[in-house]
C-alpha cells in the first residue's frame, strides 16, 4: 500500500532537508508552506516534493489541508523538525506490505531538548497518532500548536521511534513558547477560561502551572533528565501560565471595548 508524507513548513531550511531525507523512500511527499522566505522550498523541490503555498489557517486547519492533498491510501503526518528512523521506516514498510490490522497507529517519539534526548517527565515514549488511512484521522480546526490527529476507532501501536529535534537552544524554546501561547489564546477563550474571576485567574496563571511542574518534574521523574529536564519543565510551566495570562488579557480588552 502506498504512503504519503504530509509536512508543514515555514522557514525550515535548517531542518527540512534532514526530514525529507528520512522519508524519501515514501511514494509521495506533500509540503504545505505558509510563506517561507528562506530556501525551504528550494530544498523541498530537490526531493521532488509536491509543494503548496497557503496562508496560515492555524495548526489544525493547515495540517488537515496537507492531509487532504495526499493521494496515497496511507498518510504519515510529520513536522519539519521530525525524522523517521531507519528502524521505523522499515517497520512501516513491512506493515503496509501486508494487511494492517488497524486503520491508525500510535508512534513513539523521542524529543531532543537543549541537546539532550529526554526519557522522563512524560516526554518518552511520547506517543503520537501519525500513521493512518486517508479519510480517518483529522485534527480539530481550532487546536493548540502541534496537536496530534484524532481518530475514534481502534488504534494500533508501532515499536520504533521517530525523532523530534525539538528545541536546540533555551532562547529558541522561549521564542516558540511565546508564539505558541499566543496561538492558544483563542482556544482557551472558547473553553470559557477567561480568568475574569479572581479564582479563575489564580488557577490559570499560578495553580495550573505549578501543578504541571510538580507532576512532570517530580511525579513523572523529569528530574532524571538533569539540568536540561529542570529547565524544560520549569519553562513549560511558564508557557502554561503565559497562555492563560494572555487569554485573560484578551478577554479584558474585549470586555472594555464593548459599548
Amino acid at each position: 500500500m502506498k504512503l504519503s508524507i504530509a509536512i508543514l513548513t515555514h522557514n525550515e531550511a535548517a531542518n527540512i532537508g534532514r526530514t525529507l531525507e528520512s522519508v524519501k523512500w515514501a511514494d509521495e511527499l506533500v509540503v504545505v508552506d505558509s510563506g517561507s522566505t528562506d530556501n525551504t522550498l528550494e530544498i523541498a523541490r530537490g526531493f521532488n516534493a509536491r509543494i503548496y503555498v497557503e496562508s496560515w489557517k492555524g495548526y489544525g486547519g493547515q495540517m488537515n489541508s496537507a492531509i487532504d492533498k495526499c493521494t496515497s491510501p496511507w498518510v504519515f503526518s510529520l513536522d519539519a523538525d521530525e525524522v523517521l528512523t531507519p528502524e521505523l521506516s522499515t517497520e512501516i514498510r513491512e506493515l503496509l506490505a501486508g494487511q494492517p490490522k488497524y486503520r491508525a497507529y500510535w508512534v513513539p517519539r523521542m524529543n531532543l531538548i537543549f541537546g539532550r534526548w529526554m526519557r522522563h517527565g512524560g516526554l518518552y515514549p511520547d506517543y503520537k497518532l501519525r500513521l493512518f488511512q486517508q479519510g480517518t484521522a483529522r485534527l480539530p480546526e481550532d487546536t493548540e500548536p502541534h496537536t496530534t490527529p484524532k481518530w475514534d476507532g481502534p488504534i494500533g501501536k508501532l515499536r520504533s521511534d521517530f525523532l523530534h529535534y525539538q528545541y536546540p537552544t533555551v532562547a529558541g524554546y522561549i521564542e516558540h513558547m511565546d508564539r505558541y501561547s499566543t496561538a492558544s489564546v483563542r482556544l482557551v477563550l472558547r473553553k470559557g477560561k477567561t480568568g475574569q474571576s479572581l479564582a479563575g485567574f489564580l488557577f490559570g496563571v499560578v495553580v495550573n502551572p505549578l501543578a504541571t511542574f510538580v507532576y512532570n518534574y517530580f511525579c513523572r521523574l523529569g528530574f532524571l533528565d538533569g539540568r536540561e529536564g529542570l529547565l524544560f519543565h520549569l519553562y513549560h510551566s511558564g508557557y502554561v501560565s503565559w497562555k492563560y495570562a494572555k487569554a485573560w488579557e484578551a478577554a479584558r480588552v474585549e470586555t472594555n471595548a464593548e459599548p
